[in-house]
């Protein structure tokens, strides 16, 4: 099958007018050129990747959309299946947390958590995006070590990363505006909150933290799961992240700890929501300032995955490779970050997981594509393909 006149987003370049073949689910032939009798004419939109989400945490709302509004946990999954295809992503990590205390109530239980995890891998068959598990593992929280370690064991994970949320560093350097989020957030009084503060911090005190700690790294090594360490605020913290053998450092709070990754050889990776916003929800280094210094290689979901269309539109003013290089932050660098060499770029040989974009005054997904096959569509690209044949 030919798709034929699109704007092709290649790996280094952007070709005006090429045409793609797809045979058997890959990608088998590219061309700078339209041609005849194609299954497809896209009139010129961009034909980019399909991208990559190595930290999406949308399950949880779409399994608690509301407090104390619990959906079911196979619903909840096929609801955000749908979506995360009609927002281009073809390849998702849901990011689910292991926790045995949290502040986000049960949608970050271990029980919760343990459910989204056996949901995803009985439903991945069946689902239009190919679906995979990023384990959060909260250092703070060993008691959850035992399942998530149990979980790696029967190969249910397919990458982890290494959190600490622990109020007056990281994330939360400022003890006293996470004390007022969390009165905010749960409806609570400043000294109820103040409370589980204190009890946050005291948790970082277990002596048995640094063992299970590299139990956990150990067992993601042993199975060749990427792993990745979350909010590094510091060169120090990257250090001791890259001693462990983090590849990737996920949402850095300040420069100097993005700066440290690259210069290690680390994957930098920070949210689209923060490219398309131009700043970090929480204050911390915007995504922006990290592409213009050249600090940031790869962007993720995090909350809100419409986000990714413009988010690259956002990164190509400022990165220095333009369109190619804001593209390759969604796909091919996310692929190659997670150990996937199979997709993220428009080259033969690949999957022919494919997004169609039309610009605009708002930037539109016409369609999405896995494997050749489409997995959405707004119902433009079939008018043209009816009108082809």
């Amino acid at each position: 099958m030919w798709l034929s006149n699109f704007t092709l987003v290649l790996p280094d370049e952007v070709v005006e007018n090429g045409s793609v073949r797809i045979e058997a689910g890959e990608i088998a032939e590219i061309r700078d050129e339209p041609v005849a009798n194609a299954a497809m004419d896209g009139g010129g939109r961009l034909l980019m990747p399909g991208f990559v989400d190595l930290h999406g945490d949308m399950i949880e709302r779409e399994i608690a959309p509301r407090p104390n509004a619990q959906m079911p946990i196979d619903f909840g999954i096929h609801e955000l299946d749908k979506k995360l295809a009609a927002a281009g992503v073809t390849t998702a990590y849901a990011a689910v947390s292991f926790a045995t205390e949290s502040v986000y109530g049960h949608v970050r239980s271990l029980e919760t958590t343990s459910a989204v995890i056996e949901g995803i891998n009985r439903l991945r068959d069946n689902l239009l995006v190919d679906h995979r598990v990023h384990a959060r593992y909260e250092i703070t929280n060993i008691g959850a070590a035992p399942a998530l370690e149990r979980l790696l064991e029967a190969g249910e994970i397919d990458m982890v990363s290494l959190t600490d949320h622990t109020p007056g560093q990281g994330q939360y350097n400022n003890v006293a505006a996470y004390i007022a989020s969390i009165s905010e957030r749960r409806a609570i009084s400043e000294e109820m909150a103040a409370e589980i503060v204190r009890k946050r911090i005291a948790m970082r005190d277990n002596p048995d933290i640094d063992a299970r700690l590299k139990e956990i790294v150990a067992l993601t090594r042993k199975h060749g799961l990427s792993l990745a360490s979350h909010d590094d605020d510091s060169a120090e913290k990257v250090a001791e992240m890259f001693d462990l053998g983090v590849t990737i450092s996920e949402f850095p709070v300040t420069a100097p700890a993005a700066e440290e990754a690259r210069r290690r050889g680390l994957w930098t990776l920070m949210g689209a929501p923060n490219a398309l916003r131009g700043q970090s929800m929480s204050g911390n280094l915007s995504a922006l300032d990290a592409a213009k210094a050249g600090l940031l290689t790869v962007i993720a979901a995090d909350y809100h995955p419409a986000a990714f269309v413009p988010g690259i539109f956002k990164l190509a003013e400022v990165s220095e490779g333009g369109l190619a290089a804001a593209v390759a932050m969604a796909t091919a660098n996310a692929a190659r970050a997670a150990g996937l060499n199979d997709r993220g770029a428009i080259a033969v040989g690949q999957r022919a997981d494919l997004v169609v974009v039309e610009k605009g005054d708002v930037h539109r997904i016409r369609a999405t594509f896995r494997s050749g096959q489409f997995v959405y569509s707004d119902g433009t690209l079939h008018s043209l393909r009816a009108a082809a044949a």
